[in-house]
């Protein structure tokens, strides 16, 4: 992108050898530019599936099911869980969240 303005600079605004220095400088933002874009996208984790619902919430639909992004998933937990409950997911394992209340017992998401 910098360089398409760099080459618009040159041909339409600035003097003859300032131009050239202008589309350079225009390609070599775009080189820099693009070289640390790549190297932050390496550094990142790719979060997908069932992974990705790890650390969220979900509403408690029936004692072992979890409803979670308009998903029903089933679930085990050392709480008692009602339905109404708010749940944090903390791993999951197959098609079995594990999930912690978060919240009062018994009573949905606390006021």
């Amino acid at each position: 992108m910098l360089l398409l303005g760099g080459i618009l600079l040159a041909i339409f605004v600035v003097p003859w050898p300032w131009g050239i220095a202008t589309v350079l400088g225009g390609g070599l933002l775009d080189i820099a530019e693009s070289l640390v874009l790549l190297r932050w996208s390496r550094c990142r984790r790719a979060v997908t599936g069932a992974e990705a619902l790890v650390g969220s919430t979900g509403v408690v639909a029936t004692r072992h099911q979890v409803r979670v992004a308009g998903e029903l998933w089933r679930t085990k937990s050392a709480d008692e869980l009602v339905p109404g409950d708010e749940v944090k997911i903390l791993a999951v394992d197959g098609m079995t969240l594990t999930v912690k209340r978060e919240g009062p017992p018994g009573g949905g998401p606390s006021a």
